[in-house]
């Protein structure tokens, strides 16, 4: 039995964008706690307290769709910040069955000391690309994280559908025409039958001579 070699595991997760992603983020993460040192608030917390900053009365739901990070995390960081005292919550103007959160003195307090520590770490992971690559690197990460637009998404959705279909069978193709015999076969025949009928009458007058 012939033996196939197969391809290291490193160069599969090598060509990965979502392995790239994640090793970048995790750099990121690292050089942020480094840059802010014990203590401070985290990079995801920076995070939400950015987006809670830029609009007052954002829900949960506001906060997810804001800064990408997953329901169940999110929740959790807010009861954090809550009881830090860096956040606020309230109810939210707009629905009454949700709570919205703003920042408190201590929440933009926070924010303004860990401005520093993310433009530091955003350099740090940026150091190794050319100014050139960095601003065609953030427009890509832009685009990548960018929210299609309702007719970006039909016309997405339709072109997936449509290369989910299945290809059309051919249709069988049509019997030939039998090929009608030649006029001059005809003609033969005919003439044919013709002579064998004169020869019978011949034959017949010859004998009726002969009686």
């Amino acid at each position: 039995m012939v033996k196939t070699k197969s391809k290291p595991t490193a160069d599969a997760l090598g060509g990965s964008v979502t392995h790239l992603l994640h090793r970048a983020l995790q750099k990121a993460l690292d050089y942020h706690s480094e840059a802010a040192g014990p203590g401070a608030i985290t990079q995801r917390q920076y995070t939400v307290l950015a987006a809670a900053a830029a609009r007052d009365g954002l829900t949960q739901n506001d906060l997810v769709r804001a800064t990408g990070i997953d329901r169940s995390t999110l929740a959790d960081l807010v009861a954090r910040m809550l009881a830090k005292g860096l956040l606020v919550r309230e109810r939210s103007a707009t629905d009454a069955r949700a709570n919205s959160v703003r920042l408190s003195e201590a929440g933009r307090s926070a924010l303004a000391a860990g401005a520093t520590p993310a433009s530091t770490a955003d350099d740090r992971l940026l150091t190794s690309l050319s100014a050139k690559k960095r601003d065609s690197f953030l427009k890509a990460l832009a685009t990548l994280t960018a929210e299609p637009t309702p007719g970006k998404q039909k016309t997405a959705k339709r072109k997936a559908a449509k290369a989910a279909k299945p290809a059309k069978a051919t249709k069988a193709a049509k019997p030939t025409k039998a090929v009608k015999p030649a006029k001059a076969a005809k003609v033969k025949a005919a003439t044919t039958a013709k002579g064998g009928k004169k020869h019978k009458k011949d034959k017949k007058a010859r004998a009726a001579l002969a009686v």
